[in-house]
């Protein structure tokens, strides 16, 4: 009883200061940083060159104007660099708040403070949070120094895609810190924590875009969480998802990371942990819940055939005769079949078998075309675009089609700017304000003492 007294009343603000010191002392958080800083500043310069430079077609053909979105042209590619830093580099900020308590016997003192295991590593898991968003710094700078250029910035769709890469982040930290706790020291638990995300990089070159087994294989990447986000949606299963996994893993964490505890002991809590988060991430995918973000709704029909077809309560099976490979599948997915997936209640759609690979043998009769079934009536289409497919749809479930909406189209957002001016803050401003702080953040209390406590100090 006076144990769980003492873990009642410990306060958990000075827990995360400490965890909080910890990161920021180290030096890998600053290195990241100045990496980071040159990454997403050279990336942001290409961005905004290629978008000027379709912009200038755009001018001169209006029509093109329409595809010019600055969440694709500047926004994605720029956050990307910001990616690729979090991915390779993040996890070595991250171990430190383990290895180094390890490596120092620090960890066996901690354990013995009046506080619970899993309330030690939410407080690492919320300082690896806080560093994430030091991190995330110049790719934040980077909607400010848009604006200013002149370009159109979305807010719900910026900060979808924000909080995407924030759940990323979240993730490969949890990653960090239970590799940690499994490791001896930071080399070690760094390779595993590579392992984990460099894997991702493997699994989408290698089965990326294969049905069956593969397919499913190619979701558990890393990267397969950030892809929804690019695209303006915000998933509830991805979202749900992502949480539960890095709660899964942080609890993997927390089993590993007493001393004491027999190995026996940690395996069966850790096989407990895997099988309620397979069950949990098995629910969370079950909903269908998700929200279209974007400017222009690119990801949804008109909000007539939205509701019409959310309203169809038999079961659509559509079959597919194309390969995985072949563009017009890509065309097809992302025009009709994942828009469908998003509003209708039932649907199934598959792959036509022993037609699974573009450059595989014999010939194919029925290869390009699309069966869709709908209450017991079958109609085949070649067209990968909606305005033919939804149509097709109304005649087998024996609706009228709504009327056409009467709206503007999206305009799409055409700027010819220089980003040249914005390198003097990547590469010159931002690295010399992140090495002031870093200077400042390792000098002696005594000598970080502000006016008042002087003035405390001379009374």
């Amino acid at each position: 009883m006076l144990s769980r007294k003492k873990h009642a009343r410990a306060p958990f603000a000075p827990l995360l200061v400490k965890e909080l010191r910890e990161i920021v002392g180290g030096r890998a958080l600053w290195i990241m940083l100045l990496i980071t800083s040159a990454l997403v500043g050279y990336s942001f310069f290409q961005a905004v060159s290629l978008y000027a430079d379709a912009s200038a077609a755009a001018l001169q053909s209006p029509a093109l104007a329409v595809s010019l979105s600055p969440l694709d042209g500047v926004l994605v590619p720029t956050f990307g660099a910001h990616y690729v830093a979090v991915t390779l580099l993040f996890p070595f900020v991250a171990i430190r708040s383990v290895s180094h308590e390890k490596e120092t016997g620090a960890l066996r003192l901690l354990i013995q403070l009046p506080y619970r295991v899993t309330t030690l590593v939410t407080a690492k898991l919320a300082a690896v949070l806080g560093a994430f968003l030091l991190t995330s710094i110049p790719a934040l700078s980077v909607v400010l120094i848009w604006r200013l250029l002149g370009g159109h910035v979305a807010p719900a769709e910026t900060l979808n895609l924000f909080f995407g890469h924030v759940l990323y982040g979240l993730l490969v930290g949890a990653i960090a810190l239970f590799s940690a706790s499994i490791a001896e020291g930071g080399a070690s638990a760094a390779i595993v924590a590579l392992a984990f995300t460099i894997g991702s990089w493997v699994l989408d070159f290698t089965v990326a875009g294969r049905p069956g087994l593969m397919e499913w294989v190619a979701r558990l990447s890393l990267t397969q969480t950030l892809r929804v986000f690019e695209q303006g949606l915000l998933s509830a299963a991805v979202v749900l998802g992502i949480g539960i996994v890095t709660a899964a893993l942080a609890g993997l964490a927390a089993v590993w990371l007493p001393p004491g505890t027999t190995l026996r002991t940690k395996l069966l809590r850790s096989l407990a942990c895997v099988v309620v988060a397979i069950i949990a991430v098995a629910a969370a995918a079950q909903p269908k819940l998700s929200v279209d973000v974007t400017e222009d709704q690119r990801n949804s029909f008109s909000p007539a055939d939205q509701q019409l077809l959310a309203n169809l309560t038999a079961p659509l099976s559509v079959t597919v005769h194309l390969a995985p490979e072949d563009p017009r599948y890509a065309d097809l997915q992302r025009n009709v079949l994942a828009k469908l997936e998003r509003v209708m209640p039932q649907i199934s759609i598959r792959l036509a078998e022993g037609r699974r690979n573009l450059g595989s043998p014999g010939t194919d009769e029925a290869y390009g075309e699309v069966a869709y079934a709908y209450d017991n009536r079958i109609d085949v289409s070649r067209s990968t675009s909606h305005r033919e497919v939804l149509p097709l749809i109304y005649r087998l479930a024996r609706v009228e089609p709504p009327a056409p909406a009467s709206g503007a189209d999206y305009p799409g957002y055409p700027l010819i700017a220089n980003a040249e001016p914005a390198l003097a803050w990547f590469f010159g401003g931002l690295p010399l304000l992140i090495g002031f702080v870093w200077w400042w953040s390792r000098l002696p209390p005594s000598i970080t003492m502000s006016a008042t406590e002087v003035k405390n100090e001379r009374a």
